[in-house]
């Protein structure tokens, strides 16, 4: 099969993606994983606690992308590696009412594409075991499934990659081109002080029943997901900002 190579000292959207590996185990799978993105002419590669990541058997296993693997970066934990990306998408195989909007992977690639271009977007891949749990599930604007058998429905981590890689790069290629050019959204950082002072609001408001702890977390979870599947502009943010400034006014608690 053919590759298309991409020049790698124009900027592309492809360097606004992000590929984030949480708490992966097996070294084997992130150098495959940094094989996979470079097939398809990716090179961000993000880990989250990774248990190791330059062993011998990952350097085998990336083959010719070792550049991708050695210059990962390396995150604590989640919060710091989203923090300035505008727009947060994971992986899934399972499906609920709680995990909110899950596109069809083809879908849900195509809409990555036409939010790149000039926003940071994170692709988020759960551990090999147990994927992303919940609590990182509610940091997404929405979820991506790759259709598979019922009898073996759990993908190997690098082959998720793959999937997505190729789904991506696929969409640049229905479009004729790269992605048309979209708003510039604000990071994970700036929305996550939003949603801080819009839950202050709403407890202002006795929106959310007093001390209902469990409808507040679903109220709030709702509400990531639903400005989190688009994001946020400038303006958009400090309209919303000025909302809550004016309800605080208004009721009197400044």
């Amino acid at each position: 099969m053919e590759i298309v190579e991409h020049n790698a000292d124009v900027k592309s959207w492809r360097d606004d993606i992000f590929f984030i590996l949480v708490e992966p185990k097996e070294p084997g799978n992130i150098g495959s994983a940094a094989r996979a993105m470079k097939n398809m002419g990716f090179s961000r590669l993000c880990l989250v606690r990774p248990r190791d990541v330059m062993t011998d058997e990952a350097r085998w296993f990336a083959c010719n992308a070792l550049d991708v693997l050695e210059q990962a970066v390396v995150f604590d934990n989640l919060e710091e590696a989203i923090r300035d990306k505008t727009l947060v998408v994971g992986t899934t195989r399972r499906m609920g009412k709680q995990r909110g909007l899950v596109y069809p992977v083809e879908q849900g690639a195509r809409r990555v594409f036409e939010t790149s271009g000039e926003n940071r977007i994170a692709v988020l891949f759960g551990r090999e075991s147990r994927g992303l749990y919940n609590e990182e599930v509610d940091q997404c604007g929405f979820l991506m499934t790759i259709p598979s058998s019922r009898l073996q429905p759990s993908l190997n981590l690098s082959h998720a990659v793959m999937v997505v890689a190729y789904e991506l790069s696929k969409a640049e290629y229905a479009a004729s081109g790269g992605p048309a050019p979209s708003a510039s959204l604000m990071p994970q950082e700036e929305v996550g002080l939003l949603f801080a002072r819009m839950t202050q609001v709403l407890r202002l408001l006795e929106y959310i029943p007093r001390g209902d702890l469990d409808m507040e977390e679903k109220i709030m979870r709702n509400l990531k997901h639903f400005i989190g599947r688009a994001g946020l502009t400038q303006w958009e943010l400090n309209m919303l900002h000025g909302i809550c400034t004016q309800i605080e006014k208004k009721m009197g608690s400044q």
